[in-house]
């Protein structure tokens, strides 16, 4: 079992930068792949970003691509998600996922088996 807790969330205007975390606790941590999805309302989760279980390989969405940079530190069980020139539609709740089978390429939701509770990230216009 692996707990994830996500914080950071916030309101900020267009344009603006904020930067999600994600506490791990349980089993190794080093040992899976991460991913950070969010969900709309109305809308589907849709993946946003994921790295490998080493840090050494990462993966984005193409609608947050040179915009948002997702990294990792095994030492301290965290993964964080540096947004930056953010968009209205980027508004969603942020959620993170832990996947055992190092696919951190794969962007279905199904493939992760844990999941944090979300941080409501809203951009203003």
């Amino acid at each position: 079992q692996v707990q994830l807790v996500e914080s950071g969330g916030g309101m900020v205007q267009a344009g603006g930068s904020l930067r999600l975390s994600c506490a791990a606790s349980g089993r190794t941590f080093s040992s899976y792949a991460m991913g950070w999805f969010r969900q709309a309302p109305g809308k589907d989760r849709e993946f946003v970003a994921g790295i490998s279980w080493s840090g050494g390989n990462v993966y984005y969405a193409d609608s947050v691509k040179g915009r948002f940079t997702i990294s990792r530190d095994n030492a301290k069980s965290t993964v964080d998600l540096h947004m930056n020139s953010l968009k209205p539609e980027d508004t969603a709740v942020y959620y993170c996922a832990a996947d055992r089978s190092d696919h951190y390429y794969d962007t279905r939701s199904e493939q992760y088996d844990y999941w944090g509770q979300g941080t409501q990230v809203t951009v203003s216009s």
